[in-house]
């Protein structure tokens, strides 16, 4: 009894991250493809989400999914094409103020978890 209503906090945080965090909301769609799609979007977003906060706590980031989301927004990239070898040079450089998140820019961090 105590596991289901465990269960069910479960649920009800997912329908809380859904429609406060993703800010997703009820689209009125007419076609049984359209709903079947847009019902897949809305669990694969949950999904990165919650990816997203487990792969945070296994990093020991202790920030929320949404404040390591804006602040990854102020990171910058750059891209330089190199002509003569058609090759591309790519660097991301995180700021001091990156510092809470800087693991998720070293080079095999999503290649290890």
């Amino acid at each position: 009894m105590v596991t289901a209503y465990h269960n069910l906090w479960n649920v009800e945080r997912a329908f809380r991250i859904a429609k406060s965090k993703i800010e997703i909301r009820p689209i009125f769609h007419f076609t049984r493809r359209r709903i079947e799609a847009h019902v897949c979007i809305c669990f694969v977003v949950l999904k990165v989400y919650k990816e997203l906060e487990r792969l945070l706590k296994m990093a020991d980031i202790k920030m929320s999914v949404d404040k390591v989301l804006n602040m990854a927004k102020t990171v910058t990239t750059i891209r330089v094409y190199m002509p003569k070898n058609k090759t591309h040079f790519i660097k991301t450089m995180p700021m001091k103020r990156h510092k809470p998140i800087a693991k998720l820019f070293e080079k095999n961090f999503w290649e290890a978890q």
